[in-house]
């Protein structure tokens, strides 16, 4: 069976809102037993946190979260390195990503806050493979997907910061002025971070604002990122489920972007998401880590077999072999 590498899921602050879970339940798209019968190799765990005084606070917790799926289930969870091969274990590699840098300072902390609250959460997860710095909403560091703000000073200083680090920044949470400002401060300044979105589909195919525009996705590409394919109902199609073919029909039609996307499904936690118009929030042939043996089998009257590996897996393992000491 094909192994699979996804790029997005919100586990470590299901299981920080939950504290009875444990990474086998099923009330979440990435549980153990979905991720085993999807056969997912590696799974990055986001740690997310909204713009909130005690947002610093909840990364730091998840992070803690983090690091016990490694000791506290270590029959299941590896923690994915460089030479990680996704044939060699039948354990999920995981790894961890930071969504939101509300996660290292509130609105009103000093910014010094954010470097040692970095460190203190690299203690616990050993890597980040990505950071974005916003979510939905507008925070210190820049403008959120449904905002118009771009990148602002705090911005500018963390980018500077994460330089040289083998951490990705994402773009699947900006703003279209954050995305376009962040593509050009990293360039100009010659910063050394790989450009990603972990968790996107393209806006030339359903017009949402998570959804890449053009101009952005040829910039990753031409930086050799990696873009996610999001299965979340409302960035695919409201009606239409084939829909995902389409972007990734169109994504791969992107000049070298058949060597660019992968999976980000974005599974999370919905019991408590209280949007009726959202609901359901993925269709059923994509609701959870065990769809994707079907999913690349029914990709292959649309993609080659070589176009279906690197999709499933090879693009995120070439990705890593680049970007990572």
């Amino acid at each position: 069976m094909t192994p699979i590498i996804d790029l997005h899921c919100d586990l470590p602050v299901y299981l920080l809102m939950k504290e009875q879970a444990t990474p086998f339940s099923k009330e979440i798209g990435v549980g153990l037993p979905f991720l085993k019968e999807g056969n997912v190799a590696l799974q990055v765990m986001a740690i997310f946190t909204a713009v909130e005084k005690a947002s610093s606070q909840e990364a730091f917790d998840q992070s803690v979260l983090y690091k016990k799926l490694l000791t506290d289930y270590s029959d299941h969870f590896i923690q994915a390195k460089l030479n990680f091969d996704v044939a060699d274990s039948d354990k999920v590699g995981i790894v961890a990503s930071l969504e939101s840098a509300s996660g290292l300072c509130n609105e009103e902390e000093p910014l010094d806050n954010a470097f040692s609250n970095f460190d203190r959460i690299l203690n616990n997860v050993e890597r980040l493979f990505y950071i974005s710095l916003t979510h939905h909403t507008e925070n210190r560091f820049g403008g959120g997907n449904y905002s118009t703000a771009g990148l602002k000073p705090d911005g500018e200083v963390l980018l500077e910061y994460i330089s040289g680090k083998q951490i990705a920044i994402d773009l699947s949470h900006t703003s279209d002025a954050l995305a376009r400002d962040i593509l050009d401060f990293t360039y100009k300044k010659n910063l050394q971070i790989p450009v990603i979105a972990s968790h996107s589909n393209y806006r030339p195919i359903w017009v949402h604002p998570r959804n890449l525009l053009d101009e952005v996705a040829k910039e990753i590409i031409a930086r050799k990122g990696v873009i996610g394919m999001n299965f979340v109902r409302a960035f695919v199609n409201n009606d239409k489920p084939e829909a995902m073919i389409d972007h990734l029909n169109y994504g791969i039609s992107l000049p070298g972007g058949e060597d660019t996307i992968c999976f980000g499904a974005d599974f999370f936690f919905t019991g408590d998401v209280p949007d009726p118009e959202r609901d359901p929030y993925y269709f059923p042939e994509h609701g959870d880590a065990s769809k994707y043996p079907e999913i690349l089998k029914s990709l292959k009257d649309h993609l080659t077999k070589d176009q279906i590996e690197k999709l499933a897996y090879k693009n995120v393992t070439n990705f890593i072999a680049s970007n990572w000491k």
